[in-house]
Order: structure tokens, then C-alpha cells, then sequence
């Protein structure tokens, strides 16, 4: 009786981009859902708290605004279903980036696994810090934050936002939340995953907490001026990928990551520790959103000054590694003493050293020759 040997073939192994479209259809699958929700009576309204913003007030036009009146937002518990919808908007966002524009550099560039990973991490991250600066810095302009600072802590509680102001915090707790399935979307390694969760979760963190504490000005600001100085760093990367002798955005970048760390700091003092601490009103009010205590500003400062602290701390180890690999690579070679040779010395002199000194025999191996040529 003849038997049958098993067939030595795997079973086929889904690719990373198919598992990635996979998954980017069945989120877009859930996102109409909630879409062609709003086309039917019975189910409009359950859809509306996912798609629109909620919890909006119509303030009579004044003396100043006599042409139109306000319409102004506060958060609510219904938040929770429109960051929801955001975060699947955000993860087919991300796809779309992914596929139509950072694969296709990395099959015309070659990359390594491990480059592969960080340009991808760069790409999508440096076209979210951008779109947000940009965003931001239109709220700032249209609300008059540059050309009156004191907007940061005058009239407290800020529990009333406009549209603009309000879609940006919702949009912005979506997409950090949208991070924590994208490390399975991506396959993220093991390895990188504390890393990702840490500052996945110091971002929802200081954002919610400005969101829910009524500090929204001053979030806005310190956002705005956090997300320039990572997109400069994450711009300088994928440039570096692209040509490793690039190195100059990195310089700027560190120089304009210790001014945002003391600019943050300066800012959050300012605001906290002096403006909310002269104001008239300092009782803890849940019903008006007033938590302009002593407790609380001193935990406020301290999460930022913490946070400030961490990342400088994580800032000065990456540069003293970077200098000591530096400084290995480009160590010296031992010098010798030149040895007169009859004839032809000097001309030896000049090809085998450093104006007329011979290097060691060691510095001119053909080990490190093919170092120096590499």
C-alpha cells in the first residue's frame, strides 16, 4: 500500500500591504455605516452624535457682534461616539498615505526592514504634524492669540469653544487613538512597542486634559508649537533617508527642540503659576468647569514640567550617543614618526601620510582602506 507523502508546501503568507488594505476596507465598511445612517429617519439620529459635533449653544449677537449671532460648544459624554467615528476616518487616512504614496518610495528607494519601518513611522507622522501646525496656527490667527497673549488665562473657564476649536481637540484625541490599532495594523515589533504606547499615551493624556480641564488656549499653543518642532525633526529623517549626507535639518532641530522645551515652560508658568493664580474665582465648580485651584495648577505644572524634564532627559542621551558614534567613526589613526627611506622617501611621505608623516601600518591595512573608501 503506497503512502502518500505530505506535501511540503506552506501555507501562502498574506502580505503586509494586503493585510493593511484588508483592514482599511473594513474600517471604510463601518465608517458608511454610520454615513448612511443619516439618510433614514429611524437611525438619523443615532448617527448624528457620531458624524457631528455635539453639545452646541446659540449666544445672541451683541453690540460687538450685531450681525449674527454665536454659536459655541462645550464637551460632553457624547464626545466619546464622534472621536470614535474620527478615529476610523483616521485610520483610513492612514491607509491611503500608506499605499498610494509611502510604498511607492520605498520600492523605488530599496529600503532596509529597519529603514523601512522608521520611514513609514516619519512619513505618516510628519503629514499629520503638518496638516495640525497648519490648522492651529489658523485658529491662533482667528482668534487673536498672537496679538493678545493674555487670552490664556483671561476669563477662565474656557468651557465654551468654537467649531474650529472643538473639532480640532476631537480630531486630534482621534488620531492618537487611532496609534494604538495601527501597531497591530503595521506590525509594529515587539521591540518598539513600550516605546510607541509611551508616547502614544503622554499625547491623550496632555490632550484630554486640557480638553477636559477648560485649558484649551493654552493647549492649543503648546500643541502647535510641539507638533512644528517634530515635523522639523521628522522631515529632516525622511531627507536623511533619501541621502544619509543630510544631516543639517537635524542640527536645527536640536537646537529648536531645546527652545520649544523652554518656551513650553515659560508659557505654562506664565499662564498657570501667575495668570489662573491672581484670578477672582478660585473654586472648583464642576457645574461652570472651573478648576482654577491651588491642587490642580500644581498638578498641571508638574505633568508638564515632568513630561519636559522625560524628554530633554531622552533629547541629551540620543545626542551623547550620537556624539560617541560619531567620535568612534572618525577617530584618528596613530601617528609614527617618519623614517627617511633613500630615493624615493618623500614621495612616499606624501602618498601614505598627512603632510610628509607616514600613518601606521595598522591605518593602512586594507581593512580600513576599504573603511575610509566605504
Amino acid at each position: 500500500m503506497a503512502i502518500r507523502k505530505k506535501s511540503s508546501k506552506s501555507p501562502p503568507v498574506l502580505s503586509h500591504e494586503f493585510v493593511l488594505q484588508n483592514h482599511a476596507d473594513i474600517v471604510s465598511c463601518v465608517a458608511m455605516v454610520f454615513l448612511l445612517g443619516l439618510m433614514f429617519e429611524i437611525t438619523a439620529k443615532a448617527s448624528i452624535i457620531f458624524v457631528t459635533l455635539q453639545y452646541n449653544v446659540t449666544l445672541p449677537a451683541t453690540e460687538e457682534q450685531a450681525t449674527e449671532s454665536a454659536s459655541l460648544y462645550y464637551y460632553g459624554i457624547k464626545d466619546l461616539a464622534t472621536v470614535f467615528f474620527y478615529m476610523l476616518v483616521a485610520i483610513i487616512i492612514h491607509a491611503i498615505i500608506q499605499e498610494y504614496v509611502l510604498d511607492k518610495i520605498n520600492r523605488r528607494m530599496h529600503f532596509s526592514k529597519t529603514k523601512h519601518s522608521k520611514f513609514n513611522e516619519s512619513g505618516q507622522l510628519s503629514a499629520f504634524y503638518l496638516f495640525a501646525c497648519v490648522w492651529g496656527t489658523f485658529i491662533l490667527i482667528s482668534e487673536n492669540y498672537i496679538a493678545d497673549p493674555t487670552i490664556l488665562w483671561r476669563a477662565y473657564p474656557h468651557n465654551l469653544m468654537t467649531f474650529q476649536m472643538k473639532f480640532f481637540y476631537i480630531s486630534q484625541l482621534a488620531y492618537w487613538l487611532h496609534a494604538f490599532p495601527e501597531l497591530y495594523f503595521q506590525k509594529t515589533k515587539k521591540e518598539d512597542i513600550p516605546r510607541q504606547l509611551v508616547y502614544i499615551g503622554l499625547y491623550l493624556f496632555h490632550i484630554a486634559g486640557a480638553y477636559l480641564l477648560n485649558l484649551n488656549h493654552l493647549g492649543l499653543v503648546l500643541l502647535v508649537l510641539h507638533y512644528f518642532v517634530e515635523f522639523l525633526f521628522h522631515i529632516s529623517r525622511l531627507f536623511y533617508f533619501s541621502n544619509e549626507k543630510y544631516q543639517k535639518g537635524f542640527s536645527l532641530w536640536a537646537v529648536l527642540f531645546v527652545l520649544g522645551r523652554l518656551l513650553t515652560l515659560i508659557l505654562s508658568v506664565l499662564t498657570v503659576g501667575f495668570g489662573l493664580a491672581r484670578a477672582e474665582n478660585q473654586k472648583l465648580d464642576f457645574s461652570t468647569g472651573n478648576f482654577n485651584v491651588l491642587a490642580v495648577r500644581i498638578a498641571v505644572l508638574a505633568s508638564i514640567c515632568i513630561t519636559q524634564a522625560f524628554m530633554m532627559w531622552k533629547f541629551i542621551n540620543f545626542q551623547l550617543r550620537r556624539w560617541r558614534e560619531h567620535s568612534a567613526f572618525q577617530a584618528p589613526a596613530v601617528k609614527k614618526k617618519p623614517t627617511v627611506t633613500k630615493g624615493r622617501s618623500s614621495r612616499k611621505g606624501t602618498e601614505n601620510g598627512v603632510n610628509g608623516t607616514l600613518t601606521s601600518n595598522v591605518a593602512d591595512s586594507p581593512r580600513n582602506r576599504k573603511e575610509k573608501s566605504s
